[in-house]
């Protein structure tokens, strides 16, 4: 699939895939930050996206983020594709729980990205009588 994208800057590396059997894109931040302890910030990756109509940019953080102690405080970020402006900058949201300061550098990979085709739904009301599945017990059923 062929996706458009958009360097903000020259010096900006475009997102790549590792290895050859790379489920996900790494993506990196294109200046070095620090994230103090308890703060949340948005690291410029110096992007733009032009996800393909009709798909979405899924964008979760990479394994290795638990090594810095950084986590993605929504889990995932959702790149729509009407999200592609000449402003329309990908960002990663970070946040730090931990009592020290974390460094970020420019290049270093924090999140991981992958395009899935969205079905758009239409609704069809049905009443609770007419639901044709048992209840299966509540949220967290099937787990202990």
């Amino acid at each position: 699939m062929e996706v458009g994208i958009t360097r903000i800057r020259e010096d900006i590396e475009l997102p790549e895939y590792k290895t050859d059997g790379a489920a996900c894109f790494d993506i990196a931040p294109c200046e070095n930050s620090v994230i103090k302890p308890g703060e949340r910030a948005l690291l410029s990756t110096g992007l733009i996206i032009n996800v393909p109509e009709g798909h979405a940019l899924i964008i979760a953080p990479r394994s290795s983020m638990a090594k810095t102690g950084l986590v993605m405080p929504h889990s995932i970020g959702i790149i729509d594709s009407d999200y592609c402006g000449p402003e329309d900058e990908m960002k990663i949201l970070v946040s730090n729980p931990t009592r020290d300061a974390i460094k970020i550098d420019k290049g270093q990979r924090v999140a991981q990205g992958f395009v899935l085709p969205i079905s758009r739904v239409i609704w069809k009301e049905i009443k609770r009588e007419d639901i044709k599945h048992q209840t299966r017990g509540g949220y967290g059923s099937t787990g202990k």
